[in-house]
């Protein structure tokens, strides 16, 4: 394994404070499934309903990191979202079944499995404070 020099990424600055949601999923163990996930989200293959539907439900910002074959999800949302409510409609737009059934063949989830379904909420366990 090369190793790389850590680097950090930038965020989003809001007018108005926002909670964080993060989540995490497995995928399969095979280089090239790993390689053509990583494709299928780049800019330039994700589906444009699918980044349309998360706005529409209230989702800010998101961001996926891969480790191996471990994925970190953060959710940046306003402090009065409702994720299962927003979970619950996001499952209802149109080919978002069909964006999470093309991303099944990747993952380590059942067939037919909602976003909400696959991706487990993860519990913070340490935090600085200012």
């Amino acid at each position: 394994m090369i190793n790389k020099k850590p680097r950090g990424y930038a965020t989003q600055s809001y007018d108005k404070p926002v909670k964080r949601y993060c989540q995490t999923l497995s995928l399969r163990d095979n280089p090239e499934l790993i390689a053509e996930y990583r494709r299928r989200h780049s800019r330039e293959q994700v589906w444009p309903e699918i980044i349309a539907g998360m706005r529409s439900v209230g989702i800010l910002e998101m961001e996926i990191y891969l480790l191996g074959t471990r994925l970190f999800m953060i959710v940046e949302t306003p402090m009065d979202f409702e994720w299962d409510e927003a979970m619950a409609k996001l499952a209802a737009l149109p080919r978002q079944q069909e964006w999470e059934d093309s991303m099944a063949i990747f993952q380590l989830v059942q067939p037919g499995s909602s976003s909400a379904q696959k991706w487990q909420q993860m519990e913070r366990i340490f935090q600085i404070y200012q």
